[in-house]
């Protein structure tokens, strides 16, 4: 199971950066976590994780997941419709190249970080934090067991 590649205070961690760069924007950030991609392509398998999670049910179309097959070696970042009609065709290449530098070093957990932080600071731009901002989704990270 991909949650066994993290100790409780790296999980910790990543959910701690999600809080922080979702005060920075009212995008609602998610990561996914699981062993091995259902899919060929790692993208169409972040998409089907993104609706199994109900990311698309945000007031403001603004979900934003972070999917990785830790045993596959493979990861994806994906927007919900409200971020991809504002934003440039390559705007998460900034996150994923960060998250790649940490990643080829051994570090997960710290790449993730890195993402989860980097995401929200891009996304601040197109949608900034609202004082009256409300978690619509889990900080928590999710796990597919396979």
């Amino acid at each position: 199971m991909a949650e066994h590649h993290f100790t409780k205070e790296e999980k910790a961690l990543v959910k701690s950066a999600i809080e922080k760069a979702e005060l920075n924007t009212s995008g609602e950030i998610r990561v996914h976590l699981e062993n091995h991609c259902k899919e060929e392509n790692v993208l169409d398998r972040a998409a089907q994780v993104f609706a199994e999670l109900g990311m698309q049910k945000t007031e403001a179309r603004n979900g934003v997941l972070i999917y990785m097959a830790v045993s596959d070696h493979k990861f994806a970042i994906i927007g919900d419709g409200g971020i991809n009609a504002k934003v440039e065709d390559k705007f998460w290449d900034i996150t994923k190249e960060k998250m790649v530098k940490h990643f080829k070093e051994g570090n997960l957990t710290q790449g993730l970080v890195e993402g989860v932080l980097c995401a929200g600071e891009r996304l601040k731009e197109f949608f900034p934090y609202q004082s009256d901002d409300q978690n619509e989704l889990s900080d928590d990270i999710s796990f597919s067991n396979n």
